[in-house]
């Protein structure tokens, strides 16, 4: 079993900063790429920013040059930082990691409200 749990939400003003943080844990053999996603009320969840276990990174455009993504390997941990934050920031951020066990299997955390007001 695979258990991914988020931290590091909560009310922030708009062109403040916040911080998230996922931590997966479980018997796995390793994690392939890892990500954040979010869903504001009455709205599909969608991608923010992902990381693969090299490195590389990919962002929605609305978050380029204000939000980065990294990962500690070691502690199969990955974060999100988000400056410059906008009232349209405002959602339920979700941790999404691609695990292998013997096969490739997809989790989610719990979901973790970020409020940005104006």
């Amino acid at each position: 079993q695979v258990q991914l749990v988020e931290s590091g939400g909560g009310l922030v003003q708009a062109g403040g900063s916040l911080r998230l943080s996922c931590a997966a844990s479980g018997t796995f053999f390793s994690i392939s790429a890892m990500g954040w996603y979010r869903q504001a009320p009455g709205k599909q969840r969608e991608l923010v920013a992902t990381i693969t276990s090299g490195g590389s990174t990919n962002y929605q455009g609305s978050v380029k040059g204000r939000f980065t993504i990294s990962r500690d390997n070691a502690k199969n941990t990955v974060y999100l930082e988000m400056n410059s934050l906008k009232p349209e920031d405002t959602a339920v951020y979700y941790c999404n990691a691609v695990v292998f066990l013997t096969y490739l299997r997809n989790y989610w955390g719990q979901g973790t409200q970020v409020t940005v007001s104006s």
